[in-house]
């Protein structure tokens, strides 16, 4: 049997920490709009959309979707609120704490399913796809860890815990043979992990982060490093087994590193309540999706959505997202 990181959550704390990150996302819009010259507006519904922390892909993507809504939909101001990211994400969906989310495709399947990290079935649907995420398995090149087996009794950065790195980097280990007790896990945000691989404080880090990455970027800027090679068996069986995750091909100049790789990657996807209305979704997807031109032209990560690539969803989409992709 798979054994998923369980991430257990008050639901008394939970309500603080929204109301905390409610309000520094209130505070950064309304500084935003000050910047720009306009102020909040009052005469609209306004709906919440859960990205993650400050400082990675998820919040300023979320910023450029609400953008996207709030231009093109009547009526509705769309806001980005920072949570606690894709595993969390699902759970604030079910609970009506938001309107629509982003999380990983693995995580809105084990939601949706009812399984670890996920106590019971969760009421969350598709509303289209994003971009993908890829497993980043990076060393400096100087310390000889070339393969995954060799990551054993290593100091390994692996995200935040509870976050969906962790959650990868498990069923990975069980598919060598290992498990955490294995490795010297160090759980710091993806950024904390490059900078101590940087300082020589661990010896790898992973993130599950869309490409380039900032942190791999700022590391790469004083060290060389290099991409921890996965078995190309074992790695065919893991994405059978799993087959929300799939393999695609980075090349040595994303990096600027000696040779490319072969990595896990999985979709991110928007997710919205099973009970929400179709014409609600659909006028949400079509703002989104009838206008992503327009975001792919200020926004990098937003220039790997394509949105054709409905066949990765490993949950099914909501009516009126599928009125919007299946006309």
């Amino acid at each position: 049997m798979k054994k998923y990181f369980i991430y257990k959550s008050d639901h008394f704390f939970i309500n603080e920490l929204l109301f905390e990150y409610r309000l520094r996302s209130f505070i950064l819009i309304t500084v935003s709009l000050m910047i720009a010259g306009c102020s909040p507006p009052t005469d609209r519904e306004e709906i919440r959309l859960g990205t993650a922390a400050l400082g990675g892909a998820y919040y300023p993507l979320g910023q450029g979707l609400s953008g996207l809504v709030s231009q093109d939909m009547d009526g509705v101001f769309m806001v980005p609120i920072v949570t606690r990211g894709a595993v969390e994400n699902p759970r604030l969906i079910d609970r009506g704490d938001m309107e629509l989310a982003l999380t990983n495709a693995d995580l809105a399947y084990f939601a949706y399913a009812g399984q670890n990290p996920y106590q019971e079935p969760l009421d969350i649907l598709a509303a289209g796809i994003l971009h993908p995420s890829v497993l980043h398995l990076i060393s400096r090149a100087d310390n000889g860890i070339t393969s995954f087996e060799q990551l054993k009794g290593r100091r390994i950065a692996l995200g935040a815990a509870g976050g969906p790195t962790v959650s990868l980097a498990r069923l990975l280990l069980e598919a060598h043979g290992m498990s955490l007790g294995d490795i010297v896990p160090s759980f710091l945000s993806y950024s904390d992990g490059f900078s101590q691989l940087g300082d020589g404080n661990v010896d790898a880090a992973f993130a599950l982060a869309g490409f380039p990455a900032a942190g791999v970027l700022q590391t790469r800027a004083t060290q060389e490093l290099s991409f921890i090679q996965i078995d190309t068996e074992i790695m065919n069986r893991f994405v059978e087994n799993n087959p929300y995750y799939y393999l695609v091909n980075m090349s040595k100049e994303v990096y600027d590193t000696k040779n490319g790789s072969t990595l896990l990657a999985v979709p991110n996807i928007l997710i919205v309540s099973g009970s929400a209305s179709s014409e609600f979704v659909f006028e949400i997807v079509k703002s989104i999706y009838g206008n992503l031109q327009q975001l792919q032209t200020t926004n990098a990560i937003a220039n790997q959505i394509d949105p054709t690539q409905l066949g990765l969803l490993p949950i099914p989409l909501h009516p009126g997202a599928s009125q919007y992709f299946m006309r």
